[in-house]
């Protein structure tokens, strides 16, 4: 495969990634930086991927420790892996957080199945299970809506590997703000 073609189909198989929970690459990493300066990863759902803007849509509660980091320090990576044909994608760029009152939440809120929804509902990630503080209960009991945020990422670079039997491959690319492809090369695995 060209270059042309290896940025082609990683962006491809990302935005059909988005539409297919059976999709290995659905199912991404996303790395940020603590304010202990400690490296923070967990697994996130894709949600949309815009190709030509190099953007990927996540969802994540408010009041996540990912939130906060993401908030103190917006570079963040999303690093997925296919069995098949054994290809790693990694992205490194920046995000945007768009909170409950923003149009951008309200609108993902608004396609989000009742299901989903309800994964909102309950305490702050990361806190013991129990009751919630006060200040949390009316809006849990509305449906979970103020707790939901999007997270828009934007990517910068994407290093693409593919592990092979023999002779692996590795090129990576570089975006502008708007998406357009301003370098690729190969490089050594």
């Amino acid at each position: 495969m060209t270059l042309a073609e290896v940025d082609a189909s990683a962006w491809a198989e990302l935005e059909a990634a988005a539409a297919d929970p059976q999709s290995a690459f659905r199912y991404m990493n996303l790395c940020s930086v603590d304010a202990g300066g400690w490296p923070q990863a967990r697994m996130v759902v894709l949600r949309r991927v815009d190709a030509a803007r190099r953007v990927l849509e996540i969802h994540t509660d408010v009041r996540s420790p990912k939130w906060q980091e993401i908030s103190a320090n917006p570079l963040v990576t999303l690093l997925g892996f296919g069995p098949q044909p054994k290809v790693q994608l990694r992205l490194q760029g920046s995000a945007e957080l768009h909170g409950p009152a923003s149009e951008c939440a309200a609108e993902a809120w608004s396609l989000l199945p009742r299901s989903t929804r309800s994964t909102y509902m309950g305490g702050p990630p990361g806190d013991a299970i129990g009751e919630r503080p006060a200040s949390e209960t009316a809006a849990a009991d509305a449906d979970g809506q103020a707790f939901f945020g999007v997270l828009i990422f934007r990517a910068e670079t994407l290093d693409w590997f593919q592990l092979r039997h023999a002779d692996n491959r590795r090129p990576v690319f570089a975006y502008d703000y708007l998406g357009a492809l301003t370098s690729s090369r190969w490089i050594n695995p």
